[in-house]
């Protein structure tokens, strides 16, 4: 059987918006980047206010303030993105549903991948939900380029003990190539890789994965936020800092994220280096939901797992594309603002039992 790819780099499935951000819509380029103005000193160091108290980071001598060029921040989107034309894109696939929605913003920065019968086997797959900032062409070169870059690694590594490894290098080397064409901004990614049995999750950044294990919903990804302990420490001791916001930690007071590919101008603290959890699959593993933050800030993990599992277990014909739907729905009604993409990956479609029914 033929590979069957969906990589939506040309689909408007779509970008994050926040009504917390200091500059208008039409210049903002994203909720995780926060613009700040140039200082009138002969300098010109971006100036990053602090705000309200962090153990350790007041303490701690900070480096000098990263002249960041303000273009990074500026919004450019109009002429890197794909303007949306339609509010919302839903895509059903062989074992997944994809359903994303435009927040308030005018341009979508997200993408998504979906690859099945991945070398030839019905039974591999890879998934991804890619959440971009800082304009949309991060998000695109991920959702074209990660699975290329991960395959190629795993053909280097006969043993399923390198699994991991191909992964970690398969985002840095795609990190490394995007970097190379010398674009803006960056994407937060997670994505799922369907192996001999094998689920292995990944993320950088705050996009999430959460498994249904017998309708106990599982979280197989941690967000990587400045906030974190192991992240502030981690972006300090590299010699950078963290500052906080209006309430929102960021990376040198710019990035609100501590992961991801892309965003050169900070790349000495924001790694591409994903963390991963291989689970072996079995029967109590019912579904698997991919997700941006447009998601997660409004609907929490076992909620989406108790909204989604009506509609996709136990039925003669499952409703997935439903399911999502209706979480994303949910988020909007609670105030979300953030564009929205949530995958559900039907796991029994990708076990060993498949090729046997």
């Amino acid at each position: 059987m033929s590979s069957c790819a969906v990589a939506a780099s040309n689909s408007p499935a779509f970008s994050p918006s926040s009504s917390s951000c200091i500059c208008s819509p039409k210049t903002c380029s994203s909720p995780r980047l926060f613009r700040v103005q140039k200082t009138s000193s002969p300098s010109g160091l971006i100036r990053a206010s602090a705000g309200a108290d962090f153990p350790a980071v007041s303490k701690r001598k900070r480096p000098p303030r990263l002249d960041i060029p303000v273009a990074l921040m500026d919004s450019s989107v109009r002429r890197e993105a794909v303007a949306a034309e339609e509010e919302r894109v839903e895509v059903e696939g062989d074992g997944f549903s994809v359903f994303c929605k435009k927040g308030r913003r005018e341009v979508m920065e997200d993408r998504y991948a979906a690859v099945v019968d991945l070398q030839g086997d019905a039974n591999q797959a890879f998934f991804g939900v890619f959440d971009g900032h800082g304009g949309v062409k991060a998000a695109e070169f991920a959702a074209e380029n990660l699975v290329k870059n991960i395959v190629q690694e795993l053909k280097r590594r006969e043993d399923d003990d390198g699994i991991e490894l191909a992964v970690r290098k398969g985002f840095l080397t795609t990190d490394s190539e995007f970097l190379r064409q010398d674009q803006q901004g960056g994407t937060c990614c997670v994505t799922a890789l369907i192996r001999q049995g094998n689920l292995v999750v990944s993320n950088a950044g705050d996009c999430r994965a959460v498994v249904s294990r017998g309708g106990v919903a599982e979280a197989l990804t941690s967000d990587h936020r400045p906030s974190r302990e192991d992240e502030r420490v981690r972006i300090e001791e590299l010699g950078g800092f963290v500052d906080n916001r209006n309430g929102v930690w960021r990376v040198l007071g710019s990035l609100a994220v501590s992961r991801a590919i892309g965003d050169q101008y900070l790349k000495q603290w924001v790694t591409a280096e994903p963390d991963t959890r291989i689970l072996w699959l079995k029967p109590e593993h019912e579904f698997l939901l991919l997700a941006s933050d447009g998601l997660w800030d409004k609907v929490s993990n076992q909620e989406a797992i108790d909204i989604a599992r009506p509609l996709v277990t136990n039925l003669d014909e499952p409703m997935p594309l439903s399911a999502c739907r209706k979480l994303a729905d949910l988020s909007v009604s609670r105030g979300a603002v953030d564009d929205i993409t949530v995958m559900l990956i039907q796991l029994g479609r990708f076990t060993n039992t498949h090729s046997a029914n």
